[in-house]
């Protein structure tokens, strides 16, 4: 007879990961986020009162919304219910409001439906809460890492308040992960972990804001470290250097922050900062975002900031423009940060930009006004018989170039004045020409003779 097969043994679960045996338990726990749960804080007071109300949690990742909403429902003794926009469709939906309504009218406990990642679902499914969030069946906490504003539907977000998370700061990472290395039961409390203040400090530095980040670092520079089950753990500089080396920053450059970066950018040059204009452009280029973008703002910059205050400030962008072109990434983005410092340092004026927008304006709102019969072209013996062109002055033969007398816009516009230089770089200049050109067009002998020079000042 055969020998019996030993008995199966079942290997054992894994353990979780270090970010969820951390995730926190109360409140108290929870890193950050004080100006939403610090004392007298409206979150806070809502939750201690148990008077919970619908709302949208947006922020980052990492920053604690999912664990919010689950410590909040339970401080409240609300029933949680889980579902993710990933994952769910309409029938998830509605599974998870009956079984809220369930609860409800059976056990006489409000209850939570938690929605992770609710930027995903569409409208209709979006919609498809309002019933229940209407009535009371549900209190709605969604979590997003996307503007409410742009992905969620004005009916729902009229009936919920949103909270807005921030990433956590150095310090709050910090103590994260020392209450990983001390916690016996949750961390590493007991395994004896030696690691340095200054590799503590890189890696919440390196997490960039994110809690899971930070402690995911610290999980892997211990378990590449750990050499037995009771053996100390010594967690070198070398190893913390490589685990954190490979980082990512935050940056959604198809979102907020990249119109909140490019945003920063624009001010930073107009506020006449070139130390703002080059960080925040570093960080667009750190995160990904494409040069030709950043590249097209600045010579709009040139023309709305700039303009005519020093004219060479568009010239510098074309040719930042054509370096990059020429030299690619990374090479080229040195011509790029060199315009932006140039545009920020300019004089500045948005004469340009306003002359332009009200004329825009009266465009819009006069319409088609006819051309004034002495500046139209006359080709045909017709044309000059109905008497286009007749009037007309030929400036070059009078004084200074300018024919006394003749205007140049329609008669319904004819008093109107755009552009108004301002008394900044070369626009100073450009300002007692505009004077000198007014008076001779009006026969009026000029002042004395301002010049005009295309060197620019300031």
């Amino acid at each position: 007879m055969g020998e019996n097969p030993p008995p199966s043994q079942e290997a054992p679960e894994p353990e979780p990961p270090l970010a969820d045996r951390l995730r926190p338990r109360s409140l108290e726990e929870l890193a950050g986020q004080a100006h939403l749960l610090g004392p007298g804080m409206p979150l806070r007071r809502a939750v201690e009162a148990d008077r919970l109300h619908s709302m949208i949690l947006w922020g980052p990742p990492g920053t604690g919304k999912t664990t919010l909403a689950r410590i909040v429902a339970e401080r409240t003794g609300y029933a949680f219910h889980q579902i993710s926009a990933v994952f769910s469709g309409v029938k998830d939906i509605r599974a998870a409001i009956d079984a809220a309504r369930e609860e409800r009218t059976q056990r006489n406990r409000p209850a939570v439906l938690f929605v992770d990642e609710v930027h995903r679902f569409n409208k209709s499914q979006l919609d498809g809460f309002l019933p229940a969030v209407e009535d009371g069946t549900v209190t709605l906490i969604g979590a997003t890492t996307e503007n409410p504003s742009f992905e969620l539907n004005a009916a729902l977000l009229s009936r919920c308040r949103v909270y807005v998370l921030k990433p956590l700061e150095a310090a709050d990472l910090r103590g994260l992960l020392e209450r990983a290395l001390a916690d016996a039961e949750r961390g590493f409390g007991g395994l004896d972990v030696a690691i340095g203040e200054s590799e503590l400090d890189l890696m919440a530095a390196a997490a960039d804001g994110d809690a899971r980040r930070a402690l995911t670092f610290l999980e892997l520079a211990v378990q590449t470290c750990r050499s037995g089950e009771r053996e100390p753990v010594t967690v070198d500089r070398e190893t913390v250097e490589a685990v954190v080396g490979g980082r990512v920053r935050r940056y959604d450059k198809g979102g907020d922050q990249h119109f909140d970066l490019i945003s920063a950018l624009h001010k930073a040059v107009r506020g006449s900062d070139p130390d703002g204009a080059v960080y925040w452009l570093s960080r667009m280029l750190d995160g990904g975002d494409e040069p030709l973008y950043i590249v097209r703002r600045l010579v709009r910059i040139a023309s709305e900031d700039i303009g005519n205050a020093d004219p060479r400030a568009l010239e510098v962008t074309i040719n930042a423009k054509a370096a990059y072109d020429f030299l690619g990434s990374p090479e080229g983005e040195l011509a790029l940060a060199q315009a932006a410092i140039y545009l920020a340092i300019a004089p500045k004026s948005n004469a340009a930009y306003t002359a332009f927008n009200r004329a825009t304006g009266d465009v819009r709102e006069t319409g088609s006004l006819e051309v004034p019969l002495h500046i139209r072209n006359a080709p045909t013996q017709l044309m000059k018989e109905l008497g286009y062109g007749r009037g007309y002055h030929y400036d070059h033969d009078h004084p200074g170039g300018v024919a006394p007398e003749q205007g140049f816009l329609p008669e319904r516009l004819a008093e109107r004045i755009y552009y108004e230089p301002t008394e900044r770089g070369l626009e100073g200049r450009v300002r007692d020409r505009i004077v000198e050109l007014q008076q001779r067009r009006r026969g009026q002998a000029p002042g004395a003779d301002s010049g005009f020079s295309n060197d620019s000042e300031g």
